[in-house]
């Protein structure tokens, strides 16, 4: 579902995992894309074969403070969006969902851009219905360590809906379930990551719990296709939608794929389960497949075997941890 139109396009966190390959997609199709990112858990490697492109810009900025641009789309997507990241300096993290969302709708308000926010199925908490539809209001701790992230995306879409239903802003909503593929930053705590970065080095895969909670696992051109839909739907659907792989895989079986598909001889060791991990998760995608005419189409295994390769290609040692910078 192209835009209709060349347009300036604005990504924030644009270097990252996801907004990398959402302006590398924009670019290709002759956009002219502003990518904003302050590199906190981005590597401009992620877009260096975009710069010197003549419809590429590259900004290094903190989306928390005021920027202003003339832009025609906004793909809001900057915040960190795995445990490790955002538990880093939770502070920092929800001043980003909430302070950059402002800053953010506010653009969109004053050029009359389209503005689409990558929210996360974390906003459901660890839920209680399952499949969780849209409709869920979800079971999130206000007060646990997952909060800057899940309560800063929830108030996110708060302030998405008042500024669309008060100032006439055209919005749209993502929930983007758990995700996976190449550029993932290696350190960045999620359990794909972690899981291939510890068997192609032949440390043992840490299983947190017994590994019988689920997850559902969505490949990143998948999800970029989903969320570029989502922007240029036309019939003025605005979210929230669910954008996530359906099928269902325990933590434990996962392992025993990344084991098996890295011919890694590493050991299953396992440690307490994390304080309000989510015991199930998994989207119902009726809306997006309604809506956008849209479903994953990339099996488990074929992903994996992708996002394997490219870890093979990097070193390990050129990816940071989070830094005391980070205020």
């Amino acid at each position: 579902m192209p835009a209709q139109k060349t347009q300036r396009i604005l990504v924030t966190g644009g270097a990252g995992f996801l907004g990398s390959h959402i302006c590398e997609r924009l670019v290709d199709e002759g956009h002219d894309v502003i990518c904003l990112d302050n590199f906190f858990t981005a590597q401009k490697t992620n877009v260096t074969h975009l710069i010197g492109k003549p419809n590429f810009d590259l900004i290094r900025h903190d989306v928390t403070l005021p920027i202003f641009l003339e832009v025609d789309q906004i793909y809001h997507m900057a915040c960190p969006a795995a445990p490790g990241h955002y538990q880093f300096n939770p502070i920092k993290t929800i001043k980003t969902s909430v302070l950059g969302s402002i800053n953010m709708l506010g653009m969109a308000k004053r050029c009359g851009a389209r503005i689409l926010l990558a929210s996360t199925s974390e906003i459901y908490g660890d839920p209680h219905v399952h499949p969780q539809p849209e409709s869920y209001w979800g079971n999130v701790n206000p007060i646990g360590i997952r909060s800057c992230y899940d309560e800063g995306k929830r108030v996110a879409e708060t302030l998405f809906m008042d500024y669309h239903r008060k100032n006439r802003v055209d919005i749209r909503i993502v929930r983007i379930f758990n995700t996976y593929g190449p550029r993932m930053h290696p350190y960045d705590g999620r359990v794909v990551s972690n899981f291939i970065r510890q068997a192609i080095t032949g440390q043992p895969i840490t299983i947190f719990g017994e590994g019988e909670q689920t997850r559902s696992f969505c490949y990143r051109d998948d999800l970029v296709e989903g969320i570029v839909r989502m922007m240029n739907n036309t019939d003025n659907f605005i979210g929230p939608v669910n954008i996530g792989n359906p099928v269902e895989f325990t933590i434990a079986q996962l392992a025993q794929q990344v084991i098996e598909l890295t011919g890694s001889k590493s050991s299953i060791e396992k440690r307490p389960l994390p304080s309000d991990d989510p015991t199930r998760r998994q989207p119902d995608i009726a809306l997006a497949k309604k809506h956008l005419s849209w479903e994953p189409k990339t099996q488990l295994r074929d992903g994996l075997t992708k996002t394997i390769g490219w870890f093979n290609t990097i070193q390990l040692e050129n990816y940071r941890p989070p830094t005391p910078n980070y205020v």
